[in-house]
């Protein structure tokens, strides 16, 4: 299926992350569909990845940005919109689950959902101008944790329930622009980041089986690529219809029937 993202100019937050991770997944689909990625993130991998697409002919570009300091947004969407003139659309996929419980400090709180939440706003609001001018389009990328809570991350399940807010208001705003705004919600997928989490764990491996048995799709995690190809497909015309939308994409782990986990 031709998704027609052939020299779409595709901004992706977060996206400098270690080759794998859902970001870095997300802008390798895109090149491979033609679309122009903008990676903006903090981490200077990104120059690697603006070399690796350049080398590809792809005039897609790394802004280094601290994604939780609104200013620095701000000047990334001015550049972005200097070269290119246009965003057919923003994906805000920044998001680290930081472990700011109840037991965090209020400035340890607030950074949480700086990073994790007002930065999808900022991203939002600065990038609009040219986003209007295409009637391009917005994902956000949320999480289960905004739907079923996690125990010890209170930033993280905030900012993750504010996103799914901030979809469906922005569907609310835009639709006079025609301007669709959407959410991909992951579950339990296997990135960098992940395999990093288990192997913290003294029996990681134990807890890593008890988490896959109970996904009812295949028992098996969800894919980067998986969440990536939902991602190119949400953003492209063919879902020309669709707006307000949360897109779960996990095997059926949040919302399919419990009985389902019985051995």
């Amino acid at each position: 299926m031709d998704l027609k993202l052939k020299d779409k100019v595709v901004v992706v937050t977060g996206a400098a992350g270690i080759q794998g991770s859902i970001g870095e997944t997300i802008v390798q689909s895109l090149a491979n569909e033609g679309a122009i990625p903008v990676i903006v993130c903090r981490n200077d991998r990104g120059y690697g990845y603006e070399k690796e697409l350049q080398d590809r002919g792809i005039d897609g570009i790394f802004v280094k940005t601290d994604l939780s300091d609104a200013s620095q947004i701000e000047s990334a969407a001015k550049r972005i919109g200097e070269k290119y003139g246009r965003i057919d659309a923003l994906i805000n996929n920044v998001g680290v689950n930081d472990g700011a419980g109840l037991d965090a400090s209020i400035d340890d709180f607030m950074y949480s959902l700086k990073l994790n939440m007002v930065s999808f706003f900022a991203m939002t609001k600065f990038c609009l101008p040219y986003i209007k001018k295409v009637k391009g389009n917005i994902l956000n990328i949320g999480s289960k944790v905004a739907l079923t809570g996690q125990g010890g991350t209170s930033g993280y399940a905030a900012s993750k329930g504010g996103v799914l807010g901030l979809t469906r208001e922005w569907a609310v705003d835009l639709i006079k622009d025609d301007i669709r705004s959407n959410a991909i919600i992951i579950a339990e997928s296997w990135t960098p980041a992940y395999d990093n989490w288990i192997k913290t764990l003294e029996n990681g491996e134990e807890k890593l089986q008890s988490i896959v048995k109970k996904i009812p799709l295949g028992n098996r995690m969800t894919t980067p690529e998986e969440i990536a190809d939902a991602c190119l497909f949400t953003i492209s015309e063919k879902s020309s219809h669709t707006t307000g939308q949360f897109i779960t994409i996990d095997g059926g782990y949040v919302h399919l029937d419990r009985s389902l986990l019985t051995e």
